[in-house]
């Protein structure tokens, strides 16, 4: 399955809190079959063939949309996937770092999201960049700066970072969507998986404020 030339449906909704006002970006339709939790080694998202365009859609918007919050909704799905990971049920938020958003601030921002008209956007063919492995070393130097970075507040996992950073994971999650359908016709009882890594690994102590983790994303076999 190609994503390039897909569509996918979104509402946006503006909300002001105080003298602020934020851009909240959300699909149309809900995600049946997707569940993030809390995991000991970081969180863990379970997700089924048409979540894992979702999630593609998600994470391309997020690189490309600086004013933006792009917000997925898991915790309300009736999905059973993941469940055998136990943990906290979490939402999945995704947003630019000079949005400079204060986590505290989204149980409200959440509360007031309204019914908006719906909007459709569209996957170009060169929408998911690939890096070669040079590119991927560096972000093992200290002086690199382009790391995803994440929070948990109001049971929601948030995933901060520049365009760069997220275009850096893209390749990842574009496979997800593309290429583990075929994996999984052909060997439908095996574990297929991707790591997404957040924060960094501790070079000094200021890496305390952004530790490293991993988004596991595993593929939900019983509703692929």
């Amino acid at each position: 399955m190609r994503l390039a030339g897909k569509e996918w449906r979104t509402l946006v909704s503006a909300v002001r809190l105080g003298g602020d006002s934020y851009r909240v970006i959300r699909p149309a339709h809900p995600i049946a079959h997707a569940a993030l939790r809390e995991h000991w080694t970081g969180a863990q998202l379970s997700v089924d063939r048409a979540a894992t365009v979702d999630l593609a859609f998600a994470w391309w918007l997020a690189a490309r949309s600086p004013h933006s919050l792009v917000y997925l909704p898991l915790r309300s799905g009736p999905s059973s996937c993941g469940e055998e990971c136990g943990g906290r049920e979490l939402d999945l938020v995704l947003l630019h770092h000079s949005l400079q958003f204060p986590v505290s601030r989204w149980k409200q921002v959440r509360a007031r999201l309204s019914r908006s008209a719906v909007h459709k956007v569209t996957l170009g063919p060169e929408a998911f960049r690939a890096f070669g492995a040079e590119e991927h070393d560096r972000r093992n130097h200290r002086e690199f700066q382009d790391h995803l970075r994440w929070s948990v507040a109001a049971d929601t996992l948030f995933v901060i970072g520049s365009r760069r950073a997220y275009e850096l994971e893209g390749d990842t999650v574009r496979e997800l969507a593309e290429d583990y359908p075929a994996r999984l016709a052909e060997s439908p009882d095996r574990h297929f998986c991707a790591e997404i890594e957040l924060g960094r690994l501790k070079l000094s102590n200021a890496d305390a404020r952004n530790p490293w983790s991993t988004l596991h994303v595993e593929c939900c076999n019983r509703h692929w």
